[in-house]
Protein backbone atom coordinates (compact mmCIF):
# COMPACT_ATOMS: atom_id res chain seq x y z
CA UNK A 1 0.00 0.00 0.00
CA UNK A 2 1.40 3.19 -0.08
CA UNK A 3 2.42 5.43 2.71
CA UNK A 4 -0.26 8.40 3.26
CA UNK A 5 2.49 11.03 4.40
CA UNK A 6 5.07 9.94 1.65
CA UNK A 7 3.35 8.65 -1.04
CA UNK A 8 6.64 5.63 -0.46
CA UNK A 9 5.22 1.97 -1.90
CA UNK A 10 5.01 -0.39 0.93
CA UNK A 11 4.50 -4.34 1.85
CA UNK A 12 0.89 -4.83 2.65
CA UNK A 13 2.18 -6.41 5.70
CA UNK A 14 4.83 -3.51 6.86
CA UNK A 15 3.84 -1.62 9.91
CA UNK A 16 5.96 1.01 9.38
CA UNK A 17 6.95 3.20 6.20
CA UNK A 18 10.35 1.93 5.15
CA UNK A 19 10.82 6.04 3.73
CA UNK A 20 9.39 7.98 6.62
CA UNK A 21 8.78 5.70 9.23
CA UNK A 22 4.84 6.35 10.12
CA UNK A 23 2.70 3.69 10.97
CA UNK A 24 1.01 2.37 8.62
CA UNK A 25 -3.27 1.79 8.78
CA UNK A 26 -4.30 -1.23 10.35
CA UNK A 27 -6.11 -3.82 7.17
CA UNK A 28 -7.25 -7.04 7.36
CA UNK A 29 -6.26 -7.73 3.63
CA UNK A 30 -2.77 -8.94 3.91
CA UNK A 31 -2.24 -9.63 0.24
CA UNK A 32 0.08 -7.42 -1.59
CA UNK A 33 -1.63 -5.39 -4.47
CA UNK A 34 0.87 -3.99 -6.90
CA UNK A 35 1.70 -0.09 -7.18
CA UNK A 36 -0.18 1.11 -10.06
CA UNK A 37 2.65 1.41 -13.02
CA UNK A 38 1.30 5.13 -13.76
CA UNK A 39 2.02 6.32 -10.38
CA UNK A 40 5.69 5.08 -10.47
CA UNK A 41 6.00 6.38 -13.77
CA UNK A 42 4.51 9.93 -12.76
CA UNK A 43 7.07 9.40 -9.88
CA UNK A 44 10.31 9.24 -11.92
CA UNK A 45 8.85 12.14 -14.43
CA UNK A 46 8.31 14.80 -12.20
CA UNK A 47 11.61 14.56 -10.91
CA UNK A 48 10.67 14.21 -7.30
CA UNK A 49 9.07 18.00 -7.09
CA UNK A 50 5.82 16.26 -5.83
CA UNK A 51 5.02 13.39 -3.62
CA UNK A 52 2.04 11.55 -5.64
CA UNK A 53 -0.68 10.09 -3.54
CA UNK A 54 -3.44 8.65 -5.53
CA UNK A 55 -5.42 8.87 -8.51
CA UNK A 56 -8.71 10.52 -8.35
CA UNK A 57 -10.29 10.39 -11.61
CA UNK A 58 -9.84 9.77 -15.18
CA UNK A 59 -11.01 11.67 -18.18
CA UNK A 60 -11.33 11.15 -21.93
CA UNK A 61 -8.01 12.51 -22.38
CA UNK A 62 -6.65 12.73 -19.29
CA UNK A 63 -5.59 11.12 -16.02
CA UNK A 64 -5.90 12.68 -12.92
CA UNK A 65 -3.90 12.46 -9.82
CA UNK A 66 -3.47 14.07 -6.38
CA UNK A 67 -0.29 14.74 -4.71
CA UNK A 68 1.76 17.18 -2.54
CA UNK A 69 4.40 19.94 -3.89
CA UNK A 70 7.53 18.92 -1.88
CA UNK A 71 9.08 22.01 -1.51
CA UNK A 72 5.80 23.80 -0.39
CA UNK A 73 4.15 21.06 1.47
CA UNK A 74 1.11 22.33 -0.54
CA UNK A 75 -1.56 20.01 -2.00
CA UNK A 76 -1.83 19.94 -5.76
CA UNK A 77 -3.84 18.03 -8.75
CA UNK A 78 -1.23 16.97 -11.58
CA UNK A 79 -3.39 15.75 -15.13
CA UNK A 80 -1.35 13.54 -17.05
CA UNK A 81 -2.25 13.09 -20.55
CA UNK A 82 -3.27 9.44 -21.69
CA UNK A 83 -0.47 7.79 -23.46
CA UNK A 84 -1.71 6.76 -26.81
CA UNK A 85 -2.60 10.15 -27.06
CA UNK A 86 0.73 12.01 -25.39
CA UNK A 87 2.29 10.27 -28.71
CA UNK A 88 -0.13 12.65 -30.92
CA UNK A 89 1.55 15.83 -32.26
CA UNK A 90 -1.81 17.64 -32.26
CA UNK A 91 -3.08 16.33 -28.47
CA UNK A 92 0.83 17.11 -26.96
CA UNK A 93 0.46 20.75 -28.63
CA UNK A 94 -3.54 21.39 -27.14
CA UNK A 95 -2.85 19.65 -23.99
CA UNK A 96 0.73 22.77 -23.43
CA UNK A 97 -1.50 25.62 -25.17
CA UNK A 98 -3.43 25.36 -21.73
CA UNK A 99 -0.76 24.94 -20.21
CA UNK A 100 0.18 28.15 -21.79
CA UNK A 101 -3.54 30.08 -22.11
CA UNK A 102 -4.18 29.59 -18.17
CA UNK A 103 -0.61 30.69 -17.59
CA UNK A 104 -1.39 33.97 -18.58
CA UNK A 105 -4.67 34.29 -16.96
CA UNK A 106 -4.25 35.72 -13.32
CA UNK A 107 -7.71 36.37 -11.99
CA UNK A 108 -9.36 34.96 -8.93
CA UNK A 109 -12.01 33.31 -11.00
CA UNK A 110 -9.43 31.16 -13.37
CA UNK A 111 -7.62 28.49 -11.74
CA UNK A 112 -3.81 28.61 -12.56
CA UNK A 113 -1.49 26.74 -14.17
CA UNK A 114 1.55 26.00 -11.96
CA UNK A 115 3.70 23.73 -13.76
CA UNK A 116 4.28 21.94 -16.79
CA UNK A 117 6.20 19.14 -18.32
CA UNK A 118 6.88 17.06 -21.07
CA UNK A 119 9.44 13.63 -21.13
CA UNK A 120 9.13 10.90 -24.08
CA UNK A 121 5.35 10.19 -23.54
CA UNK A 122 4.69 11.33 -20.55
CA UNK A 123 2.84 14.66 -20.74
CA UNK A 124 1.29 16.96 -17.47
CA UNK A 125 0.04 19.95 -16.12
CA UNK A 126 -0.07 20.39 -12.37
CA UNK A 127 -2.56 23.01 -10.89
CA UNK A 128 -3.59 23.84 -6.92
CA UNK A 129 -5.80 21.20 -5.38
CA UNK A 130 -9.91 22.59 -5.23
CA UNK A 131 -10.92 21.00 -2.24
CA UNK A 132 -14.68 21.47 -2.79
CA UNK A 133 -14.84 19.59 -6.21
CA UNK A 134 -16.33 20.32 -9.42
CA UNK A 135 -20.26 21.99 -10.43
CA UNK A 136 -20.87 18.78 -12.42
CA UNK A 137 -20.24 17.03 -9.11
CA UNK A 138 -23.38 19.06 -7.52
CA UNK A 139 -25.66 18.93 -10.33
CA UNK A 140 -25.10 15.02 -11.24
CA UNK A 141 -27.81 12.66 -11.77
CA UNK A 142 -30.23 15.27 -12.39
CA UNK A 143 -29.69 17.11 -8.97
CA UNK A 144 -30.36 20.95 -9.07
CA UNK A 145 -29.58 24.21 -7.31
CA UNK A 146 -31.05 27.17 -6.05
CA UNK A 147 -31.12 29.84 -8.19
CA UNK A 148 -29.89 32.48 -5.91
CA UNK A 149 -26.58 29.99 -5.86
CA UNK A 150 -26.74 29.54 -9.67
CA UNK A 151 -26.72 33.11 -9.92
CA UNK A 152 -23.61 33.57 -7.89
CA UNK A 153 -21.69 30.74 -9.23
CA UNK A 154 -21.99 32.13 -13.09
CA UNK A 155 -21.49 35.63 -12.48
CA UNK A 156 -18.17 34.72 -10.56
CA UNK A 157 -17.36 32.37 -13.72
CA UNK A 158 -18.82 35.52 -16.20
CA UNK A 159 -15.84 37.62 -14.61
CA UNK A 160 -13.03 35.16 -15.19
CA UNK A 161 -14.57 34.65 -18.90
CA UNK A 162 -14.60 38.73 -18.91
CA UNK A 163 -10.63 39.01 -18.15
CA UNK A 164 -9.66 36.18 -20.39
CA UNK A 165 -11.60 37.68 -23.15
CA UNK A 166 -10.34 41.11 -22.96
CA UNK A 167 -7.22 39.22 -23.16
CA UNK A 168 -8.18 37.91 -26.57
CA UNK A 169 -8.56 34.14 -25.20
CA UNK A 170 -11.96 31.89 -25.69
CA UNK A 171 -12.72 28.92 -23.51
CA UNK A 172 -15.21 27.14 -26.11
CA UNK A 173 -15.67 24.53 -23.82
CA UNK A 174 -17.56 26.05 -20.83
CA UNK A 175 -19.14 23.32 -18.81
CA UNK A 176 -20.26 21.70 -15.24
CA UNK A 177 -16.86 19.62 -15.09
CA UNK A 178 -14.62 23.02 -15.70
CA UNK A 179 -15.88 25.00 -12.92
CA UNK A 180 -14.26 24.23 -9.54
CA UNK A 181 -14.50 24.94 -6.29
CA UNK A 182 -11.86 26.10 -3.55
CA UNK A 183 -12.71 25.82 0.13
CA UNK A 184 -14.19 29.20 0.52
CA UNK A 185 -16.98 28.12 -1.95
CA UNK A 186 -15.82 30.31 -5.11
CA UNK A 187 -16.35 29.06 -7.98
CA UNK A 188 -13.38 28.91 -10.76
CA UNK A 189 -13.14 28.13 -14.72
CA UNK A 190 -10.01 25.62 -15.73
CA UNK A 191 -8.71 23.88 -18.56
CA UNK A 192 -7.89 26.03 -21.18
CA UNK A 193 -7.03 23.21 -23.50
CA UNK A 194 -8.76 24.28 -26.17
CA UNK A 195 -8.81 28.17 -26.32
CA UNK A 196 -8.19 30.07 -29.01
CA UNK A 197 -6.58 33.81 -29.26
CA UNK A 198 -6.67 36.26 -32.09
CA UNK A 199 -3.20 34.96 -32.48
CA UNK A 200 -3.94 31.64 -32.96
CA UNK A 201 -4.64 29.72 -36.00
CA UNK A 202 -7.30 26.36 -36.09
CA UNK A 203 -5.56 23.46 -34.50
CA UNK A 204 -7.26 20.93 -37.06
CA UNK A 205 -6.66 21.67 -40.76
CA UNK A 206 -9.16 19.13 -41.61
CA UNK A 207 -11.90 22.23 -39.39
CA UNK A 208 -12.71 19.68 -36.86
CA UNK A 209 -14.97 21.20 -33.98
CA UNK A 210 -13.53 20.97 -30.94
CA UNK A 211 -15.63 21.38 -27.96
CA UNK A 212 -18.60 19.24 -25.90
CA UNK A 213 -21.91 19.25 -27.82
CA UNK A 214 -24.30 19.83 -24.74
CA UNK A 215 -22.59 22.95 -24.81
CA UNK A 216 -21.32 24.52 -27.87
CA UNK A 217 -22.57 27.34 -29.35
CA UNK A 218 -24.48 27.50 -32.80
CA UNK A 219 -21.81 29.15 -34.40
CA UNK A 220 -19.22 26.75 -32.72
CA UNK A 221 -21.60 23.75 -33.47
CA UNK A 222 -20.95 25.01 -37.47
CA UNK A 223 -17.36 25.70 -37.04
CA UNK A 224 -17.53 29.26 -37.60
CA UNK A 225 -14.90 31.88 -35.61
CA UNK A 226 -15.63 32.55 -32.32
CA UNK A 227 -15.45 35.59 -29.71
CA UNK A 228 -16.56 35.76 -26.59
CA UNK A 229 -20.33 35.98 -26.74
CA UNK A 230 -19.57 31.96 -27.84
CA UNK A 231 -18.81 31.28 -23.75
CA UNK A 232 -21.51 33.37 -22.88
CA UNK A 233 -23.97 31.27 -24.77
CA UNK A 234 -22.18 28.28 -23.07
CA UNK A 235 -22.33 29.17 -19.70
CA UNK A 236 -25.92 30.20 -20.30
CA UNK A 237 -26.44 26.02 -21.08
CA UNK A 238 -24.45 25.61 -18.06
CA UNK A 239 -26.83 27.50 -15.98
CA UNK A 240 -29.89 26.04 -17.49
CA UNK A 241 -28.87 22.83 -16.19
CA UNK A 242 -27.86 23.79 -12.93
CA UNK A 243 -31.22 25.39 -12.52
CA UNK A 244 -33.41 22.20 -13.89
CA UNK A 245 -30.91 19.20 -13.45
CA UNK A 246 -30.55 18.92 -17.08
CA UNK A 247 -29.42 21.04 -20.50
CA UNK A 248 -31.55 22.57 -22.76
CA UNK A 249 -31.06 20.26 -25.62
CA UNK A 250 -29.91 16.48 -26.05
CA UNK A 251 -30.21 13.71 -28.37
CA UNK A 252 -28.93 10.20 -29.96
CA UNK A 253 -25.74 11.32 -30.60
CA UNK A 254 -23.51 14.47 -31.19
CA UNK A 255 -24.55 15.67 -34.31
CA UNK A 256 -28.48 15.75 -33.38
CA UNK A 257 -27.51 17.76 -30.01
CA UNK A 258 -25.36 20.29 -32.06
CA UNK A 259 -28.49 20.46 -35.01
CA UNK A 260 -30.58 21.67 -31.97
CA UNK A 261 -28.31 24.32 -30.66
CA UNK A 262 -28.64 25.59 -34.26
CA UNK A 263 -31.98 25.31 -34.83
CA UNK A 264 -34.11 25.29 -31.84
CA UNK A 265 -34.96 27.39 -29.28
CA UNK A 266 -35.27 26.04 -25.54
CA UNK A 267 -37.63 26.02 -23.42
CA UNK A 268 -37.25 29.14 -20.93
CA UNK A 269 -36.75 27.64 -17.53
CA UNK A 270 -39.36 29.50 -15.56
CA UNK A 271 -41.27 27.33 -17.83
CA UNK A 272 -40.13 24.28 -17.31
CA UNK A 273 -40.50 24.85 -13.65
CA UNK A 274 -42.58 27.51 -12.24
CA UNK A 275 -40.85 27.74 -9.43
CA UNK A 276 -37.60 29.56 -11.35
CA UNK A 277 -37.90 33.36 -11.07
CA UNK A 278 -38.57 35.39 -14.02
CA UNK A 279 -35.84 37.31 -13.99
CA UNK A 280 -33.19 34.29 -13.66
CA UNK A 281 -35.23 32.98 -16.56
CA UNK A 282 -34.80 35.62 -19.09
CA UNK A 283 -31.14 36.32 -18.06
CA UNK A 284 -30.48 32.58 -19.25
CA UNK A 285 -32.59 33.00 -22.05
CA UNK A 286 -30.81 36.06 -23.25
CA UNK A 287 -27.03 33.82 -23.29
CA UNK A 288 -29.04 31.10 -25.23
CA UNK A 289 -30.16 33.72 -28.46
CA UNK A 290 -28.71 32.12 -31.55
CA UNK A 291 -27.40 35.40 -32.90
CA UNK A 292 -24.52 36.66 -30.64
CA UNK A 293 -25.20 40.11 -30.71
CA UNK A 294 -28.70 39.45 -28.72
CA UNK A 295 -26.27 38.11 -26.29
CA UNK A 296 -24.90 39.77 -23.44
CA UNK A 297 -21.48 41.65 -25.09
CA UNK A 298 -19.40 40.53 -21.89
CA UNK A 299 -18.84 38.53 -19.62
CA UNK A 300 -19.15 41.21 -17.03
CA UNK A 301 -22.37 42.19 -18.43
CA UNK A 302 -23.72 39.10 -17.67
CA UNK A 303 -22.80 39.35 -14.50
CA UNK A 304 -24.48 42.59 -14.10
CA UNK A 305 -27.39 41.15 -14.91
CA UNK A 306 -27.05 38.22 -12.21
CA UNK A 307 -25.95 40.73 -9.03
CA UNK A 308 -29.17 42.98 -9.81
CA UNK A 309 -31.21 39.61 -9.75
CA UNK A 310 -28.85 38.82 -6.68
CA UNK A 311 -29.76 42.43 -5.12
CA UNK A 312 -33.67 41.76 -5.54
CA UNK A 313 -34.00 38.19 -4.42
CA UNK A 314 -32.87 39.49 -0.58
CA UNK A 315 -29.81 36.21 -1.16
CA UNK A 316 -27.01 38.14 0.61
CA UNK A 317 -24.38 35.76 0.69
CA UNK A 318 -24.98 34.87 -2.39
CA UNK A 319 -25.40 38.67 -3.62
CA UNK A 320 -21.73 39.33 -1.81
CA UNK A 321 -19.93 36.46 -3.69
CA UNK A 322 -21.05 37.77 -6.96
CA UNK A 323 -20.20 41.50 -6.14
CA UNK A 324 -16.47 41.06 -5.18
CA UNK A 325 -15.66 38.66 -8.45
CA UNK A 326 -17.41 41.64 -10.20
CA UNK A 327 -15.00 44.44 -8.72
CA UNK A 328 -12.03 41.80 -7.98
CA UNK A 329 -10.56 42.52 -12.24
CA UNK A 330 -11.23 46.29 -11.34
CA UNK A 331 -8.95 46.43 -8.70
CA UNK A 332 -6.24 44.25 -10.46
CA UNK A 333 -6.50 46.71 -13.29
CA UNK A 334 -6.15 49.90 -11.18
CA UNK A 335 -2.98 48.39 -8.73
CA UNK A 336 -1.37 47.35 -12.85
Amino acid sequence: MFCTDCGSWNRGEAARCVRCGIRMPETNDRRQSPPDPSVTALRQVTGGRYTIMHRVGEGGMASVYYALNVALDSPVVIKVLHPHLAREHEMRERFKREAESAAQLMHPHICKIIDFGMVDDHVFLVMPYMARGTLSDRIGGHRSLTPETTAAVAAQVATGLDYAHRRGLVHRDIKPDNILFDEDENALVTDFGIATGHFRSRMTGSGNVMGTPHYMSPEQARGKLLDGRSDIYGLGVVMYETLLGFPPFDGADSYSISYKHVTETAVAPDVVDSRIPQQMAAIVMRCLEKNPSQRYERGNDLADALINFLSTAAAHHEFRMARTARSAPTQAVAAG
